[in-house]
C-alpha cells in the first residue's frame, strides 16, 4: 500500500450533506427498519432475561447480587449498538459504495472520499443510537431499571456506535461481496459477544482469556454502561473511554486508507 493512502484525513463540513442524504433516504423506511433492528435484541432480552433469568435468579457483579434480567439488559444494549452500527457500516455502506455506486455519484460534486467515509461512519453510529434509544424506552416501560443514571448511557452508546462503525468500515473496504461479511460476524463479533460480559460475568472466564477480553471494545462499552443500570458509577471510566477511542481512531484511519486504495485501483 503506497504511503499516500496513510496521509491524515482531509475532512471538512461537507460530510454533512452526505449524512443528510442518507437520512432523507432512510426516512422513507424508518418504521420497518426500526422494528427490524429492535426485534432481535428484544427477543434476546425476553428469552434469556425472563426465561433463563427464572432459572439463574441473580448473578454477582463486584460482590453485589443483581437480577439476571438487569445484568443481561445492561449488556445487551451495548451489543445492540454494536450490531446496529456494524450492519449499517457493512451491508448498507457496501451497497452504496459498490453496488449502487452512490459514492461515485456523490464524489462528482465537490465532496472528497474522506468526507464520504466520515459521513458513513457517523450515519451508522446515528442508526445505532436510534435503535438503542427505542430499546431503552422499552426497557423503561418494562421497569427493568429506574436509575436516572441510565440517561448517561446515551452518549456512551453513541461513542460505542462510532467505534464499531469505524471497525466495520475496514471490512467494507476489503469486501468483494456481501458474503465476505460473514467472516467479520463469525470470527470477530460473535466471539466478542460471549467474551465481553454480555451474557455472564467475565469472572467465569479463564484468567488468560479474561485478560485478553479486557481490551475488547465491547467489554469497555459494557464496563461503562452496566454500572449506570445499577445506579452506580463506572469503576475505571477513563480506561474504558481510552480503549474505545483508540479503536475508533485506528479503525477510521485504517478504513480510510483501505478505501482510498480501493478507489485508486
Amino acid at each position: 500500500m503506497r504511503p499516500a493512502f496513510w496521509t491524515p484525513p482531509d475532512l471538512s463540513p461537507r460530510w454533512w450533506p452526505v449524512f443528510l442524504r442518507n437520512l432523507l433516504v432512510w426516512r422513507k423506511l424508518a418504521v420497518p427498519s426500526l422494528l427490524g433492528n429492535i426485534a432481535e435484541p428484544l427477543m434476546w432480552l425476553v428469552a434469556f432475561g425472563y426465561g433463563m433469568g427464572a432459572l439463574v435468579g441473580q448473578v454477582q457483579v463486584d460482590g453485589q447480587a443483581v437480577p439476571y434480567i438487569l445484568f443481561l439488559a445492561s449488556g445487551s444494549i451495548c451489543m445492540s449498538a454494536m450490531n446496529a452500527a456494524s450492519f449499517e457500516a457493512l451491508y448498507s455502506a457496501f451497497s452504496r459504495m459498490h453496488v449502487q455506486k452512490t459514492w461515485d455519484g456523490i464524489m462528482n460534486a465537490p465532496v472528497t472520499l474522506d468526507n464520504v467515509v466520515l459521513a458513513e461512519l457517523l450515519w451508522a453510529a446515528f442508526k445505532s443510537i436510534f435503535t438503542v434509544s427505542a430499546i431503552l424506552v422499552v426497557m423503561a416501560v418494562l421497569g427493568i431499571t429506574q436509575s436516572p443514571k441510565v440517561l448517561l448511557a446515551w452518549p456512551i452508546l453513541l461513542g460505542a456506535g462510532i467505534t464499531f462503525s469505524a471497525i466495520a468500515l475496514i471490512f467494507n473496504a476489503l469486501a468483494k461481496g456481501y458474503d465476505f461479511f460473514t467472516y467479520y460476524f463469525t470470527l470477530f463479533l460473535t466471539p466478542m459477544m460471549f467474551l465481553s460480559g454480555v451474557f455472564f460475568p467475565r469472572d467465569q472466564l479463564p484468567a488468560p482469556i479474561r485478560v485478553a477480553s479486557d481490551w475488547l471494545p465491547l467489554t469497555s462499552a459494557v464496563e461503562l454502561v452496566r454500572p449506570l443500570f445499577l445506579d452506580q458509577w463506572p469503576a475505571h471510566p477513563w480506561r474504558s473511554v481510552l480503549v474505545l477511542l483508540a479503536y475508533t481512531v485506528a479503525g477510521f484511519w485504517i478504513a480510510l486508507a483501505l478505501t482510498r486504495r480501493r478507489f485508486s485501483a
